[in-house]
């Protein structure tokens, strides 16, 4: 088995990283699968990574039929109106991994076009949008992680893509515990991403202040407890996977620049999944509960709902 085409599903943040890795190798075919106002605006504007301009080919999803593999780097909004198109561009033999966050969309997709086509991976990747274009630094880029759920770990599939990913340039590591990975990086971004978006802070403020070290450990330890009710062995990832890319302390994570773009955030695939979860399991969340309510209202404060600006000066009282 050998991969000779590439789809990018979302070019964004994360699909950044696949294009400009994938466009230096000359004898794959590279295309990002998109449609209507979006398929014209990748056509004539390319994608910016790095200060540099990327002219990937644009696919729509039937073009896109039959790739070898299609990398799905959406936001977890965008992903149920996607899933048509993904179907439409499956074909038999091809692959499927999601370098999406969270914990279920491997399932989503799986339901839409069959688990045997999904390979399971995550990525760990500081990325940012600057300008029109997106920013990474390749040295400091964890990359991504992928495997099978069960032996042989080694298999086909999983041998093609580590010849993709190292004549590209590109971070990888394969493991045979790829659950434990993912449910590890959902443990980072529960613990270290919420709590900066709600301070509004660079990532040092979990070295410099007490509170917020309280309160990712708060967050961390539901999560904990949840992971080990499901038999979710954590311990696996320790070793390898329990940090994520170096940045500097003034680093924003997604959910804080979602908010600072004024933008609806991941916070339902992050504490809103573990307050399901939970629910189900019998386990409180109640520092979830928190972040969730409050990023929530963060989003509703951006869409100007507490603009009372222009209105009537009829005083409330308060309850």
């Amino acid at each position: 088995m050998k991969i000779r085409s590439v789809a990018v599903l979302g070019a964004g943040a994360v699909g950044a990283y696949i294009i400009w890795g994938v466009s230096k190798c000359k004898d794959i075919k590279l295309g990002v699968i998109a449609e209507g106002e979006r398929a014209e605006r990748l056509t004539r504007n390319g994608c910016m990574i790095n200060q540099e301009t990327y002219h990937p080919e644009v696919w729509t999803p039937e073009e896109a039929k039959g790739v070898d593999l299609i990398i799905v780097a959406l936001k977890y909004g965008a992903l149920p109106g996607a899933l048509d198109s993904l179907r439409r561009s499956v074909g038999e033999h091809t692959t499927v991994m999601s370098l999406m966050n969270g914990i279920d969309s491997e399932e989503l997709i799986a339901a839409e076009i069959g688990a045997s086509h999904v390979l399971p991976s995550l990525i760990k990747i500081a990325s940012h949008k600057e300008g029109t274009g997106y920013c990474f630094n390749p040295e400091t880029t964890i990359g991504i992680i992928f495997g099978e759920l069960e032996a042989p770990y080694y298999s086909a599939r999983v041998r093609a893509i580590e010849e993709l990913f190292e004549n590209a340039g590109m971070r990888y590591r394969i493991t045979e515990d790829i659950e434990a990975e993912i449910w590890s990086k959902f443990r980072l971004n529960v613990s270290n991403n919420l709590p900066q978006a709600v301070l509004g802070a660079g990532v040092g403020c979990y070295q410099d202040s007490v509170h917020m070290r309280a309160i990712s450990t708060g967050l961390r330890r539901e999560l904990e407890a949840v992971a080990e009710a499901k038999g979710i062995d954590l311990s696996k990832a320790d070793t390898s996977s329990n940090h994520g890319s170096a940045v500097p302390p003034t680093a924003r994570y997604s959910t804080l620049q979602d908010l600072d773009a004024g933008r609806h955030t991941e916070i339902d695939m992050f504490s809103g999944a573990l307050m399901r979860m939970g629910q189900e399991l019998g386990i409180p969340t109640p520092y979830n509960e928190y972040t969730y309510h409050m990023i929530k209202a963060l989003e509703e404060k951006n869409d100007g709902k507490f603009d009372y600006t222009g209105q009537s000066s009829e005083t409330t009282c308060a309850k």
